[in-house]
C-alpha cells in the first residue's frame, strides 16, 4: 500500500492506495504549526478508524505548495512509515514535457493534475482545479504541459469581499433560487456563483480558441461540483484527480 499527500494552502487531501485501488481518503486542514509527531498521531487515529495498519505502507508520496511543512512531513514519514517520501519536484519522473518559461515555477499540484489527466483521459485536456486559487492547466495529446492561468479562488475572493465590505455577511456558497437576488444573501450568492461560472467559461473558451481545438475539460477540487453543475463548459468532475496523479507518479518512479 502507498500513502499519498496533496498539500494545499487551505487543506491537505490524503489517500491510501493498494495497487490502483483507493482504499480510503481524508481531507484535513493544512496546519503549519503541527509537528511531525502530531501528524503521525493524527494519521494513526485515521488508520485505526478505517481498520488499516500503518506498517502496511510501503511508500509515501507528497505533492505540496506549502514548503514550510515539508521538513515535518519528511520526518513523519521516516518516523512512522520507515521510508523516505517521494516529493514531487525537479528530478522526479512525470512523463510530461513542461513547456513553461521556467519549468521550476510550475506548482507541484498543477503537474500532478496534468499527469493524471494525460494518463486517465488521453487527448488534449484542460484541468480546472478549484482550490485556494482556481488554476487552469493545459496538457496536449503528446504529454506536453503547455501552461495555463491562475485566478483567485472562490473562497478567498468571498472572504476578501466580506472583510472589506462592513455590511456584507458571510454566506453559504450555494446556488441561489434566482439570478436576480431579492435580499443581500441571495444577491451575494448569485454574484459569487454565477460570477465564477462566467469566469470559468470565459477562460476555457479563450483557451479552446487559442489551441484551435476541443480539449476535454476536467474539474477537480472542493467546489468543482458547485460550479460544474451550472455550465456545459466542464465535461468531467474528477474528485480524486490529484491523488490518482500521485499514484501514477509513484509508479513512474518505482524503479
Amino acid at each position: 500500500m502507498i500513502l499519498v499527500f496533496d498539500i494545499g494552502n487551505t487543506n491537505m487531501v490524503i489517500g491510501v492506495y493498494k495497487g490502483k485501488e483507493m482504499l480510503t481518503h481524508w481531507r484535513i486542514k493544512t496546519d503549519e504549526g503541527r509537528t511531525s509527531d502530531e501528524y503521525g498521531m493524527l494519521l494513526r487515529d485515521l488508520f485505526t478508524f478505517n481498520g488499516l495498519e500503518m506498517r502496511q505502507i510501503q511508500a509515501v508520496v507528497i505533492s505540496s505548495v506549502v514548503p514550510s511543512l515539508m521538513m515535518e512531513l519528511e520526518w513523519m514519514s521516516h518516523q512512522y512509515f520507515s521510508c523516505k517520501p517521494l516529493v514531487v519536484g525537479p528530478g522526479v519522473k512525470t512523463g510530461l514535457a513542461i513547456k513553461y518559461d521556467n519549468p521550476r515555477e510550475v506548482g507541484a499540484d498543477r503537474v500532478v493534475n496534468a499527469v493524471a489527466a494525460y494518463h486517465k483521459y488521453s487527448g488534449p485536456s484542460i484541468i480546472v482545479d478549484f482550490g485556494t486559487a482556481t488554476t487552469f492547466c493545459l496538457v496536449n495529446e503528446k504529454g506536453e504541459y503547455l501552461g495555463g492561468a491562475i485566478a483567485p479562488g472562490i473562497k478567498i475572493s468571498t472572504e476578501a469581499l466580506v472583510a472589506k465590505a462592513a455590511k456584507l455577511p458571510r454566506v453559504e456558497l450555494i446556488k441561489p433560487r434566482n439570478i436576480i437576488g431579492k435580499n443581500t444573501i441571495s444577491s451575494m450568492q448569485s454574484g459569487i456563483i454565477y460570477g465564477f461560472v462566467g469566469q470559468v467559461e470565459g477562460i476555457i473558451n479563450r483557451i479552446q480558441k487559442e489551441i484551435g481545438g476541443n480539449a476535454r475539460v476536467i474539474a477537480t477540487g472542493g467546489l468543482a461540483p458547485t460550479i460544474a453543475k451550472e455550465t456545459e463548459a466542464i465535461h468531467i468532475i474528477d474528485d480524486f484527480l490529484t491523488l490518482d496523479g500521485l499514484r501514477i507518479i509513484y509508479e513512474l518512479n518505482r524503479s
